[in-house]
């Protein structure tokens, strides 16, 4: 019995739909006993111990939300109907039952083409279970036991002597990769043997797939820091210009609203699946683990939301100092023309012609100086016009005092006369 994995194959079944090259999808039948293979799209249920479980993967673009019902109608249409095919496709959180089988999705309304939309709808039955995704999902298939490359020796690759010792050559950004993964690869996936192993296993990979992005934005923030602390102007300058940071905020803010929908959802899950029989118990503890998992994660997306908003204070702080340096050097250069500017619209000034100048009177020359006292005049006046309010404050606030200092001066007096009087006639006691 032949085995090929969701993601290791990359072939697509024929079909006579008319988005066969567009939408990408695979179906497996389960014998129950750990083994299983591929089957054709015939979107029939098992018997007995066997399930099934049909797979679609719609294409990561602009196409609107029509465009990927169209997709499905074409795909699961018949057996299922439309009610099924909305149930699947809107947007937002949703858990219910639709015709007698559990359907559930965690759909993110952003944009199909952003790497931060994650779209993951699941109608499961006692006998079959048909999940839609938006693009490729990690770690969803299976692979032979054996062949995982975690269970290998690596051997390390020199750049002068060839390999030390013999086995499996790691490259570096195969290194790279494996250190963003906070699980294993999918070769290490277990076979599920029921349908409730097999719910359990898909929304295990998705919420392996939210880990996988929250590490890589911690990676991608880390090594940013490490640049801005050894980095100089231009750098910073270059993350302001790209608006990078506010960018990364709004990806983590579409990466919470998918959190929160898992947090909806999934609890609704596991209250629902707790009531069939043929959901076993050990599957309800291991979908509360994952519960526990959101939740972890989405405290960990809020720390680097915090992170992230201290780095933007940070690069705002730098360019208001930039801004107050060249603000600084603009005055700079005013405080030494502004004498020169002083110098030549005084004495620059033709009063011809200007009132109570009489220049046209050659016995009086005193024009110049009448509009210098007019001009120094209309700036007292300006000046008492900005002083006014200081001045009015200042005045209330001395005014308040006093008269605080006198009401305090009246009580002690009153209390000390009080207190005098009182003692002399208790026989030298403080009356209390």
């Amino acid at each position: 019995m032949g085995r090929e994995g969701v993601d290791d194959d990359p072939e697509i079944r024929p079909s006579r739909t008319r988005y066969s090259g567009l939408v990408r999808r695979k179906a497996y039948e389960f014998d129950g006993l750990g083994d299983y293979c591929d089957k054709e799209w015939d979107l029939v249920e098992g018997d007995g111990k066997k399930f099934c479980w049909y797979h679609v993967e719609l294409p990561k673009g602009n196409q609107k939300l029509s465009q990927s019902a169209q997709y499905l109608i074409d795909v699961l249409c018949p057996p299922l109907k439309l009610q099924d095919i909305l149930s699947l496709v809107s947007n937002g959180p949703y858990c219910a039952h639709v015709d007698g089988a559990l359907v559930f999705r965690v759909n993110s309304p952003a944009p199909p083409s952003s790497n931060f939309t994650f779209r993951l709808a699941a109608r499961v039955t006692q006998n079959s279970v048909i999940t839609v995704s938006l693009g490729r999902v990690p770690r969803l298939g299976f692979s032979p036991v054996g062949q995982s490359l975690l269970s290998e020796i690596p051997s390390v690759e020199s750049p002068k002597f060839g390999m030390d010792r013999g086995g499996i050559v790691i490259k570096e950004h195969v290194l790279d990769f494996l250190l963003t993964m906070n699980h294993s690869e999918e070769a290490d996936n277990p076979v599920p043997k029921s349908v409730s192993n097999l719910v359990v296993h898909i929304i295990d990979t998705h919420v392996d797939h939210l880990e996988d992005v929250v590490t890589k934005l911690e990676i991608e923030l880390d090594s940013v820091e490490v640049d801005l602390d050894k980095g100089g102007f231009f750098l910073k300058r270059q993350l302001l210009d790209n608006r990078r940071f506010p960018k990364m905020h709004l990806e983590l803010q579409r990466l919470l609203q998918v959190i929160a929908h898992g947090e909806q959802v999934f609890p609704r899950v596991k209250e629902k699946c707790s009531v069939k029989d043929w959901f076993g118990n050990e599957d309800i503890n291991s979908l509360e683990e994952l519960i526990g998992r959101l939740r972890r994660l989405k405290e960990n997306v809020g720390f680097i939301s915090n992170r992230v908003t201290a780095v933007q204070a940070g690069l705002d702080s730098w360019q208001a100092e930039q801004i107050n340096r060249k603000l600084y050097c603009l005055s700079f250069l005013s405080i030494i023309f502004l004498p020169l500017s002083i110098i030549t619209g005084v004495f620059g000034m033709n009063v011809g012609g200007v009132p109570w100048t009489q220049q046209r009177d050659p016995k009086l020359k005193n024009g110049f100086r009448n509009v210098m006292l007019v001009c120094v005049g209309t700036l007292i006046l300006v000046l008492l016009c900005f002083l006014f309010p200081f001045l009015y404050g200042r005045i209330s606030g001395w005014r308040k005092q006093r008269a605080l200092k006198r009401n305090w001066s009246i009580n002690r007096k009153s209390f000390l006369k009080r207190t005098i009087g009182g003692g002399e006639r208790g026989g030298g006691y403080l009356r209390l």
